[in-house]
């Protein structure tokens, strides 16, 4: 399946509505990804896939696409970073799903890698994914060297051990004390590293300078913070189409912004976040932003 040109005509793709452009991200999103784990598949292989191309929102490779787009970047150029950037997610989500983890039976509205695949090989369909993102990075042809380099040291530094990794380990141990700060601090590892990541890196691909890349780190993270601020909400208010029982982190005893704040004050710094995310994208000089605060603006406002 070869994958759309995003923005081969971009007065077309505008005049459509928001969720008829992000299907069609999806879409070639989809398809490149399945050119790096093609079929027919190994049983690790299938078992990543079963978890690679599940309902997946692919947010952080339409960010890192769009980023890049909205600094006047190739589409072509992005595309390693954006596809090692969906494994890597995945990768984290089938091991904090893990009975050893987060011990979770339901994911994306499916049972979890390792109630199909098993524990041992949900382990490693997380392994290879994981390792499949860098061999991407390293192995793109048509990127330059010194690109690749900077890519892969900004994956490293957001999934490991002072980012995702660091993150889920707090969650594991729970936090010391009920402060906010402390809240932040998680979150700001275990889901503002990736998103940052994810602009970042297609701000990278385009060429933006030091100060841009900073103002664009300082929005991801902002936006990760907005972001799991939605998703507690959504766990006290959604329903089945989130994926997940409503109130599943109450029932495994997790303390989020919810349960922490309050419903109200959890929604007032949801938005705090989210026009402090506004302003620090509002102060980078781009061409086209307007996808972007729009994809802003759809992700963290999100009803599932």
């Amino acid at each position: 399946m070869k994958a759309a040109q995003l923005h081969s005509d971009s007065s077309a793709i505008r005049s459509l509505d928001l969720e008829s452009y992000l299907r069609e991200m999806r879409a070639s999103v989809d398809a490149r990804l399945e050119s790096y784990l093609p079929e027919p598949r190994e049983k690790v292989e299938a078992a990543a896939a079963y978890s690679l191309f599940s309902s997946s929102k692919r947010i952080r490779p339409l960010f890192c696409l769009e980023t890049c787009f909205a600094l006047s970047g190739s589409e072509l150029a992005a595309w390693p970073a954006a596809c090692a950037l969906e494994m890597v997610h995945t990768y984290s989500l089938i091991h904090d799903d893990l009975p050893s983890m987060d011990n979770d039976d339901l994911r994306r509205g499916k049972p979890t890698n390792h109630k199909v695949h098993g524990e041992a090989m949900a382990i490693l369909a997380g392994d290879g994914l994981l390792t499949k993102a860098f061999e991407i990075l390293a192995a793109s042809n048509d990127t330059p060297d010194s690109l690749s380099l900077g890519w892969v040291r900004e994956l490293a530094k957001a999934a490991g051990m002072r980012g995702m990794v660091l993150g889920q380990a707090i969650d594991l141990e729970g936090l010391a004390s009920r402060e906010l700060k402390e809240m932040e601090n998680l979150h700001l590892c275990k889901t503002g590293a990736l998103l940052a990541a994810s602009v970042v890196m297609g701000a990278m691909a385009a060429g933006c300078s030091e100060k841009g890349l900073k103002l664009l780190r300082d929005f991801g993270q902002a936006m990760g913070l907005a972001f799991q601020i939605q998703d507690d909400l959504l766990d006290v208010l959604g329903g089945a189409e989130i994926g997940k029982p409503v109130k599943s982190d109450e029932k495994n005893s997790k303390l989020t912004y919810v349960s922490l704040l309050g419903l109200d004050r959890a929604k007032e710094e949801g938005r705090f976040w989210f026009e402090k995310a506004l302003e620090k994208l509002n102060a980078v000089s781009f061409s086209h932003v307007n996808r972007l605060e729009d994809l802003t603006r759809f992700v963290i406002e999100r009803k599932f």
